[in-house]
């Protein structure tokens, strides 16, 4: 049976994790915004390619769809360029 972390366990894994990121954390323009549909935007480009290549990918379509509702109202033929 697996035992059950106890509280001092959770918070140094709390405080493992965090420092990792601080050692780790790359500044990406999905990091800057609480917007969902940027973050999902990113996140479906990030499951066709490496973070690197979609950045710029990121950055022209945010810059031209920054909105549902602009997404929604494109043509498709200028979402898929």
């Amino acid at each position: 049976m697996t035992e059950i972390p106890n509280a001092k366990w959770i918070t140094d894994f709390q405080q493992n994790l965090i420092t990792w990121y601080d050692d780790v954390f790359r500044d990406l323009p999905w990091r800057e915004t609480s917007d969902p549909y940027k973050i999902w935007v990113s996140e479906i480009m990030l499951q066709q390619t490496q973070v690197s290549k979609v950045i710029p990918y990121y950055e022209n379509f945010i810059s031209q769809f920054d909105t549902v509702k602009k997404l929604a109202d494109a043509d498709l033929e200028k979402v898929l360029k």
